[in-house]
């Protein structure tokens, strides 16, 4: 919906300090600080009245996530009940005001989405989200990941971990970013740090398949650690005696903690093809773990999967 003519559309740039990018609107400043600041930078509009109760639910909410995306979007604050006048010019061009509160997103003057009600904050999150993504903006961190993956995957863990953490503060429900810092701690050698870290994670995030990753990561870190000690007493007792399973289990799980994958798979799948049963299927449980710790598209996963599978239904 226009509001004014509209001019070549820009890209969104990082605004300024958080510190003016919330503020109490009227009819007199609404040109200055909604259509023109909308030039240069996506700008939310809080319809609210004192009176409305689910409206002091969302505005605290829509302050924190503006605060979150670091000046990437302004949000101007407007009483309904002080600005009539401007709340019954807006109606008249097809802003539906009838109930509070309304929430209208405005870029390059125009509306370019709204919503109404207190939706969560996960949803509001979403919306400024897909907001800044039409925008050519994006959300805080949306470059930190890649560099982060990247310095995790060349062996920096130092600089993996800060990234991260940097990801994390600017957004704490991404589950991406939790579970790159628990490992950017694990490959740093710092256990304690990457449990530290896995019990700070949301609740909501608990279940998410990246944490679960970085949860089995971090057991068998602890496992591998126990195992890589006595590596020498378990290469002995597995000469002695090629059938001892529980030696080969373990065996498994020092190789992969020593990043030989492939061995480690292998450890636990000659266990699975001489006794599928072995210690209540332990062998493949640990090689499920071993799965969700690699990720399920690494290529030893994939490899290992395909082997486990030949097995089972030959």
């Amino acid at each position: 919906m226009d509001l004014i003519i509209g001019q070549k559309p820009a890209t969104a740039a990082a605004g300024p300090s958080t510190q003016a990018m919330i503020v109490e609107g009227d009819q007199k400043t609404f040109m200055k600080e909604v259509v023109d600041a909308s030039r240069t930078i996506p700008v939310l509009v809080d319809f609210w009245a004192t009176w409305c109760g689910p409206c002091k639910t969302l505005t605290p909410t829509l302050e924190k996530v503006v605060r979150a995306v670091g000046g990437r979007v302004k949000l101007v604050k407007i009483d309904v009940d002080k600005n009539r006048a401007l709340v019954q010019q807006l109606a008249s061009l097809g802003l539906p005001l009838q109930s509070i509160p309304t929430v209208a997103a405005f870029w390059q003057g125009q509306i370019a989405d709204l919503f109404q009600g207190a939706l969560p904050e996960s949803e509001v999150k979403r919306f400024v989200e897909d907001i800044l993504k039409n925008t050519g903006g994006a959300m805080p961190g949306a470059d930190v990941l890649p560099a982060a993956k990247a310095a995790l995957e060349r062996g920096d863990a130092a600089e993996a971990a800060s990234l991260y953490a940097e990801a994390v503060a600017n957004d704490g429900e991404n589950a991406e970013a939790w579970a790159g810092l628990i490992r950017a701690e694990l490959a740093a050698g710092n256990e304690a740090a990457a449990q530290e870290t896995l019990e700070s994670v949301p609740s909501p995030l608990a279940e998410h398949a990246e944490i679960g990753g970085a949860r089995s990561a971090l057991a068998l870190a602890v496992e591998g650690r126990r195992a890589t000690a006595g590596l020498e007493n378990i290469e002995q007792r597995l000469t002695a005696n090629p059938g001892d399973f529980e030696a080969r289990y373990d065996m498994a799980t020092a190789l992969n903690a020593l990043g030989r994958r492939k061995e480690a798979a292998d450890a636990l799948l000659e266990i699975i093809r001489q006794d599928r049963t072995w210690r209540d299927d332990a062998a493949r449980l640990q090689l499920l773990k071993f799965f969700e710790a690699w990720g399920f598209d690494d290529p030893a996963t994939t490899s290992a999967r395909r082997n486990l599978s030949t097995l089972l239904f030959r």
